[in-house]
């Protein structure tokens, strides 16, 4: 059975509520990442820039685990191919999933789902399997974005121009998001306490 992730924590009672809320965090993640997207910087050596996206994306499958998470990514991809300038730098368009980025994209969606499926079993009770998800989730985009560019540079090529420049970047955002979820995690320990007294 799935445990509970932090968004499970707050959610009403009431099923219609709940649906309400459900779809309200989807979108309102789906959101979170097209704007985390525009904080983009383009690099000259490769067609990937360093964004904030994958910060968002695991961060919403931790929060929010793997069905809302995979589901808000979801979203954030038909938006943006929809015509929505949510890509990164204000792009958009179905050109970007077919791209040599696309892989990356379609990677946000598994992170997500990956990410909150590890917290849903029980991986991210401790700091450390918070940790862990968080960096197996962002591995994942690498692992999507790397294959998908390799059949337009090659492999070895590939994983020099769209993992190695992105190693530090990422574990900083790793980083944050853990603080992030170290924070969900002393009000949930909380909110845990005041139900039992």
């Amino acid at each position: 059975m799935a445990l509970p992730v932090s968004a499970d924590l707050v959610r009403p009672a009431s099923p219609r509520l709940a649906r309400v809320f459900d779809a309200a965090l989807v979108a309102g993640f789906s959101l979170l990442i097209a704007l985390s997207a525009q904080v983009a910087i383009p690099l000259p050596f490769t067609p990937v820039p360093v964004t904030l996206q994958t910060f968002a994306v695991i961060l919403a499958g931790c929060l929010l685990g793997s069905g809302r998470g995979a589901f808000a990514a979801l979203l954030y991809l038909a938006e943006g191919s929809a015509g929505l300038p949510f890509f990164s730098g204000g792009t958009a368009g179905l050109a970007h999933l077919v791209g040599p980025t696309g892989g990356y994209l379609v990677g946000c969606v598994a992170a997500a789902f990956v990410a909150g499926l590890l917290c849903e079993r029980g991986l991210a009770r401790g700091w450390a399997g918070r940790l862990a998800a968080l960096v197996i989730a962002d591995l994942t985009v690498f692992v999507f974005g790397v294959a998908w560019l390799g059949a337009v540079t090659g492999l070895d090529k590939a994983v020099v121009l769209g993992f190695v420049p992105f190693v530090v970047g990422d574990a900083l955002k790793i980083a944050v998001a853990w603080c992030l979820l170290e924070g969900a995690a002393m009000f949930a320990r909380g909110k845990e306490a005041r139900s039992a007294g």
